[in-house]
């Protein structure tokens, strides 16, 4: 077929399938892709795609600017425009129009870190008197912070998918999670969040698996008895911040960035922090290196006498 009876959109899903089948890439990041395009779409009309170059971008990159967007979220359209042409060029054989585009520098940010004493006053708020259900909540933040895992590999977890292991230290419970593209990796447990796991799957997680007749084989279960959503994970972490009182943007990356940052306070290598947080290259887990040097330094500014 003549590339110039195509549509944008149709070759824009045709990026989509192949990110999401042959490249094996996460339900969110296809998500986020999708929504660029989309903007992207909008902007071009029914511009033929062999007309588009790095003028139309550029332009399109200036109604960005004037909506003024962060230059990260640039970055990031930048990024997936740059994947979809690179794909419609081997593809279809059209010249890339982003070979000239420049990506505009955006300010690291470094992630906050709650302090441990933060960490466990969220997850004791997770538990209240009376309220049963609330053995779920609070083992599903002992399982963000004891094992880093992101909220979409969080809600993914299977009942099958916690095991024990005998060693020489005795017996370690571990836990598989599903990472961005598909990536599958084990990670140990602490004992409060094994002990917080066993609570609830004993004495709550049955009356809730009751109410489905699916059986879904999930670790956390909604009140009627189905996988619990990202939503509800995400207002299980804001009702314990609210009920702590806790200033800082709590989240529940925010406990990922804990797990990270508290392993490296604690001396831990940073190659296997890398593994624990399923990270393709150390390169990323770094970042986290950058907070623990900014307490260093603080401590040295506020304690030697000649800082």
């Amino acid at each position: 077929m003549d590339i110039s009876t195509l549509h944008f959109d149709s070759l824009a899903q045709s990026f989509l399938n192949y990110c999401a089948i042959e490249r094996g890439l996460s339900l969110n990041t296809v998500a986020a892709y999708r929504r660029d395009l989309a903007k992207f779409s909008a902007f071009v009309a029914n511009t033929p795609v062999e007309s588009i170059d790095s003028l139309v971008i550029a332009d399109f990159e200036l109604s960005l600017r004037k909506l003024q967007i962060s230059p990260a979220s640039l970055n990031r359209v930048q990024s997936t425009l740059r994947m979809f042409f690179r794909h419609v060029m081997v593809e279809k054989g059209l010249a890339n129009p982003t070979l000239e585009l420049v990506s505009g520098k955006s300010n690291r940010r470094l992630p906050k870190a709650l302090e441990i004493e933060q960490v466990i006053a969220l997850i004791d708020a997770a538990f209240r008197e009376g309220e049963p259900i609330t053995l779920r909540d609070r083992a599903l933040l002992e399982l963000l912070y004891s094992s880093g895992a992101r909220v979409s590999e969080l809600i993914g977890i299977n009942i099958a998918d916690i095991a024990t292991v005998d060693s020489e230290d005795g017996v370690i419970t571990t836990i598989k999670l599903r990472g961005k593209g598909a990536k599958e990796r084990i990670v140990p447990l602490g004992s409060f969040a094994t002990k917080a796991i066993d609570d609830y799957v004993v004495r709550i997680r049955p009356s809730l698996a009751a109410k489905n007749a699916s059986k879904d084989v999930a670790l956390f279960l909604n009140t009627r008895g189905g996988r619990l959503t990202r939503q509800s994970a995400w207002n299980i972490v804001l009702k314990a911040a609210q009920a702590t009182g806790i200033s800082e943007k709590v989240s529940p990356h925010v406990f990922r960035h804990s797990y990270a940052t508290h392993l490296l306070d604690g001396g831990a290598d940073i190659r296997v922090v890398q593994e624990l947080l399923g990270h393709a290259s150390v390169t990323t887990t770094q970042i986290y290196t950058l907070i623990t040097i900014d307490k260093v330094r603080e401590s040295y500014a506020t304690a030697h006498p000649r800082a």
